[in-house]
């Protein structure tokens, strides 16, 4: 199986450094971050969103943040 060129390559995920999750909170409710790893997103449970993860680098903006479901 060969890559076509024309097509673009998928997103990389990339871990995120276990220090910089010790200090980043959620810009929105100032809480705790959860990572899921298998998402490639940090979660805020008390804002109810999912930041995600771009080549190791977390995106804290609301704007980029998707709503999740299980929000109190």
């Amino acid at each position: 199986m060969t890559e076509q060129p024309d097509q673009p390559a998928p997103p990389r995920r990339a871990g995120v450094d276990p220090k910089l999750l010790e200090i980043l909170v959620c810009p929105v409710s100032h809480g705790p971050l959860e990572y899921d790893a298998a998402a490639g997103e940090l979660i805020s449970r008390k804002a109810g969103l999912a930041y995600p993860i771009r080549d190791g680098i977390p995106i804290m903006l609301a704007s980029e943040a998707r709503q999740i479901r299980d929000a109190p």
